[in-house]
C-alpha cells in the first residue's frame, strides 16, 4: 500500500472537546501530522489517554495566557497547512491567534473553526450542546416515535456528523483550493448548518409532498411497518428495512404474510395495524432464530447488536471494523482506500513537550523559556 493520502500535511489543533478532536482524529487517521496544543497541567499526561478522539497525534502543553506561548503557537502554525480551533467566536482573536494574524503569518493556512451556532448570527455567542443545535436546525423534531417527545440520537448528528466530519471535509476542500491558488482561508463549520445539511434528503421528501411534519408517521422515522425495530422473544431486537418491492416481497415470503392487507405496503393507513401484527409475530422467536430464518434472503434485515456483539460479529471481524490500541477497543479508521493506507491508531500517552518543540525547530533555550 502507498502512503496514507494526507501524508505530508501538518495540522495544528488547539485542544477542545468533541467535534474538534474528531476532525483532528479523522485527519490523523488518513495520514496528516496533527499536533495538539494542550492546556498545561496533569503532570505530562496527555488529556484522556484512553480517548480514541485523541489518537495518532503528538501534543505539547502551552499556557495560552502567556505571550511567549502565543508567540510559540504562531511560529508552529506558520509551518502548518491547517489549524483547528473550537472556541466561541472571538476567543482566538482576543488571544492574538485570530485568522487575520495567522493568515498574515502564513497566507496558505486553512483556518478551521468549529462551533455550534457558527461565527455569525444572533446566537453565535450563546452556549449550547448537540441537542440545542439539532433543535434549531429542524433535525431534532424529526427524531422520535409518533406521539412521543423528540429524542436526540445521542450526539452523533450535530457534534460528529454535522460538526467534526463537516469540518474535516471543509478543511480538505480548502487545502485543495490552496494547492490550486496558494490562497488560504477560514472554514466556518457550524453544527447547526451541518445537522441541517444531513437532513437534505428529508427536505427533498418534504418538497415532494412525501414527508409529514408529524414525527414518527413517515417512511423512515418508524412510521412504516416495514422500517422499524422489533423486540424478539428473548428481549433482544432486530431491524427491518424492507422498502423496495422486491425486498418487501421476500420479507413477506419468509414471514408467511399472504393475506391481502399486506399488499398495501405504501398506504400509511395500513401501517399501524400491520406493525402491531409484526410486533406479535417477532416475539414468537428469539433474535438468533430470526437471524437464521432470514439468512440467505434479500430482505434488508439485521440484528440490533450491542457493543460486545458488534465486536464479535463475523462481518465486522472480516472487515476489521474495530481495532485495539493501547488497551482500548475502538472503531478503525474509515473509509478504506484501494491504493493508500490509513494510519494504525496509537493512543495518546506521556507527552514529550520538549521533543515536539525540538522537532519543530525550537532551540533548547527557547524550550526552557516555555517551561519545558
Amino acid at each position: 500500500m502507498a502512503d496514507a493520502p494526507l501524508n505530508g500535511i501538518r495540522i495544528v489543533e488547539l485542544a477542545g472537546i468533541g467535534p474538534g478532536p474528531f476532525a483532528g482524529m479523522m485527519l490523523a487517521d488518513h495520514g496528516a501530522e496533527v499536533i495538539r496544543i494542550d492546556r498545561p497541567g496533569r503532570g505530562g499526561i496527555t488529556i484522556d489517554a484512553k480517548d480514541p478522539l485523541l489518537r495518532s497525534r503528538r501534543s505539547v502543553a502551552l499556557d495560552l495566557k502567556k505571550p511567549e506561548a502565543i508567540a510559540a503557537v504562531r511560529r508552529i502554525v506558520g509551518q502548518a497547512d491547517g489549524l483547528i480551533e473550537g472556541f466561541r467566536p472571538g476567543v482566538t482573536e482576543r488571544l492574538g491567534l485570530g485568522p487575520d494574524v495567522l493568515l498574515a503569518d502564513n497566507p496558505r493556512l486553512v483556518y478551521g473553526r468549529m462551533t455550534g451556532w457558527g461565527q455569525t448570527g444572533p446566537m453565535a455567542h450563546e452556549p449550547g450542546h448537540d441537542i440545542n443545535y439539532l433543535a434549531i436546525s429542524g433535525a431534532l423534531h424529526a427524531f422520535g416515535r409518533a406521539g412521543e417527545k423528540p429524542t436526540p440520537p445521542i450526539n452523533m448528528v450535530a457534534d460528529f456528523g454535522g460538526g467534526g466530519m463537516m469540518l474535516a471535509f471543509g478543511m480538505l476542500a480548502a487545502l485543495l483550493h490552496v494547492q490550486r491558488t496558494g490562497e488560504g482561508q477560514v472554514v466556518d463549520a457550524a453544527m447547526t448548518d451541518g445537522s441541517a445539511l444531513l437532513m437534505s434528503m428529508i427536505w427533498g421528501f418534504r418538497g415532494m409532498g412525501r414527508w409529514s411534519d408529524r414525527r414518527g408517521e413517515n417512511l423512515l422515522d418508524t412510521g412504516a411497518h416495514f422500517y422499524d425495530t422489533f423486540e424478539c422473544r428473548d428481549g433482544k431486537w432486530i431491524s427491518l428495512g424492507a422498502i423496495e418491492p422486491q425486498f418487501y416481497a421476500e420479507f413477506r415470503a419468509v414471514m408467511g404474510l399472504d393475506a391481502p392487507e399486506w399488499d398495501r405496503q405504501m398506504d400509511p393507513r395500513s401501517w399501524g395495524p400491520l406493525k402491531a401484527e409484526l410486533e406479535r409475530r417477532f416475539r414468537e422467536k428469539t433474535r438468533d432464530e430470526w437471524v437464521a430464518a432470514f439468512a440467505g434472503h434479500e430482505v434488508c434485515f439485521a440484528p440490533v447488536l450491542g457493543f460486545d456483539d458488534a465486536l464479535a460479529d463475523p462481518h465486522n471481524r472480516a472487515r476489521g471494523t474495530f481495532v485495539e490500541a493501547g488497551g482500548v477497543t475502538q472503531p478503525a479508521p474509515a473509509p478504506r482506500y484501494s491504493a493508500s493506507a490509513t494510519v494504525a491508531p496509537t493512543m495518546a500517552g506521556e507527552r514529550d513537550d520538549a521533543g515536539v518543540l525540538r522537532d519543530l525547530g525550537f532551540a533548547p533555550q527557547e524550550i526552557a523559556a516555555l517551561g519545558h
